[in-house]
């Protein structure tokens, strides 16, 4: 036993050197600074690799439009230019996908509490001729629209489809009423497309999401953030 013990004199020695190396190094002033600057560095590195993600592509650029929104005021691009924004396209009287497109935008308008400076709602109506200003402000308080952030437009057919479909490049029926199928009002004839479009501060599109992405409120927010702080 005692040979063993003695075969490993110095066993404690470098457990204890490096003890008293580290209790002189926590004593040292220079091992303070190195640690605040370390802690200064994290927010910065953080910065540098958000400002590594790529900008959203450029889709297009808006033309000047025109229309009215749900309290009967002229509303239109030049409303908008200097804001962030989100189109989406719905008519009142739609039995099936609208309610659902209406539902997602009021969660992004409760959702964007962060950037509601700087960021705005937009729903067009594809059946302007029975939307009238006095029917989307009803609809407006139904969905508990922000007067503010949540516009809400209609305005003649042949304007309004000229910003739909040549402006955000998105469908919409021809004809500006409901075929009559047996006496019935066909409101599948008045069909549209279902993305949501995505608009930067310059009127330039800057993406499409398609409204039934369960993660779409997500997505639609977090590239809108990225561009009102980035203006990217």
């Amino acid at each position: 036993m005692s040979a063993s013990i003695e075969a490993h004199p110095g066993t404690g020695r470098p457990a204890a050197a490096r003890v008293g190396r580290l209790a002189r190094a926590v004593g040292s002033p220079l091992f303070w600074l190195l640690l605040v600057l370390a802690g200064l560095a994290l927010p910065i590195s953080a910065q540098v690799l958000r400002a590594r993600t790529p900008p959203l592509p450029v889709l297009g650029t808006l033309p000047g439009f025109t229309l009215a929104d749900q309290d009967g005021r002229r509303f239109g691009a030049s409303d908008l230019r200097g804001y962030v924004w989100v189109a989406g396209f719905i008519f009142t009287r739609c039995p099936t996908i609208c309610p659902a497109i209406t539902a997602t935008m009021a969660r992004m308008q409760h959702r964007a509490r962060g950037i509601e400076q700087a960021f705005r709602l937009v729903s067009f109506s594809v059946d302007p001729d029975f939307d009238t200003p006095g029917v989307l402000a009803g609809y407006a308080r139904k969905h508990k629209a922000s007067p503010r952030m949540w516009k809400l437009l209609t305005g003649p057919f042949d304007q309004m489809k000229a910003a739909v479909v040549d402006g955000l490049k998105i469908h919409m029926a021809d004809q500006p009423q409901p075929r009559q199928i047996e006496g019935q009002q066909d409101f599948a004839s008045i069909f549209h497309g279902t993305h949501f479009v995505l608009v930067d501060q310059e009127l330039r599109v800057r993406g499409y999401y398609a409204s039934d992405d369960p993660d779409v409120v997500d997505r639609v927010l977090h590239d809108a953030a990225m561009l009102v702080n980035r203006g990217d």
